[in-house]
């Protein structure tokens, strides 16, 4: 009994105020969907826009209706209301942000998605004295994307909308809790700007053309600090 319990006991998590918190890590790049659940990979050939697509996607019809945007907005709500009164509250939208979704965090390091090919190890680059020494291309463009001009920010780095935190997004009143009701009307305004045609539906190779723009904006922002992120949604400012 003595044994088990001091099992149990070294198992439990420390919740000294002091030590630093982490957050899960995760091998591959999540596609964040518009509402900000994380569709996560579990190999190279993973599809995770699509998972997330077919998910949403009810009928099966393979178009996505603003109805069915809603629906899928009401589901991961019920997964973020832990508490079910009917509300995000700020412990429930810090959980999101630190437990289910961390790689919304400004700080946090921007993960290769399945199947991208690796950033080059090294390269050269003139250190104060005048000679060449090497800086590893991941910590630089890491550096990169903490600055504000330009760059990409959280969830921006793996949705379909230039949205850096999709679920606090949602608070339009700014009183700190996110209602059902504001979440559906964030579903329907998402869905309106990504069906920039008006037809009032979206498909899957539709929603893979933006996320393939999104990609390739993200490649080019890496070489030009500057490069604007021309996808819609509530970007982070800039300066001019």
């Amino acid at each position: 009994m003595i044994g088990a319990a001091l099992i149990l006991a070294l198992a439990a998590p420390v919740t000294d105020p002091g030590r630093p918190i982490y957050v899960t890590g995760h091998a591959w790049a999540p596609f964040i969907s518009p509402m900000g659940e994380p569709y996560r990979a579990h190999s190279e050939t993973d599809d995770t826009l699509a998972d997330w697509f077919h998910k949403a996607d009810r009928n099966g019809d393979g178009v996505l209706t603003v109805d069915e945007m809603v629906a899928d907005a009401d589901r991961f709500f019920g997964t973020l209301d832990t508490d079910h009164n009917g509300q995000i509250d700020p412990d429930e939208l810090a959980n999101y942000e630190d437990e289910i979704a961390p790689d919304v965090q400004v700080n946090s390091r921007r993960r290769r998605g399945p199947g991208e090919p690796p950033l080059r190890a090294e390269r050269h680059r003139p250190d104060e004295a005048g000679f060449h020494g090497r800086i590893r291309e991941e910590e630089q463009l890491d550096e990169d994307q903490l600055a504000l001009g330009g760059k990409l920010q959280g969830a921006a780095r793996y949705g379909l909308l230039n949205m850096p935190e999709p679920v606090a997004a949602a608070d339009t009143d700014f009183d700190r809790a996110i209602t059902l009701a504001e979440f559906r009307e964030a579903a329907m305004r998402r869905f309106a700007l990504l069906d920039s045609k008006h037809v009032g539906q979206l498909t899957l190779p539709q929603l893979e053309t933006i996320r393939s723009a999104a990609l390739a904006n993200d490649r080019q922002s890496k070489r030009n600090l500057n490069a604007p992120d021309t996808r819609i949604g509530n970007g982070v400012p800039h300066e001019n």
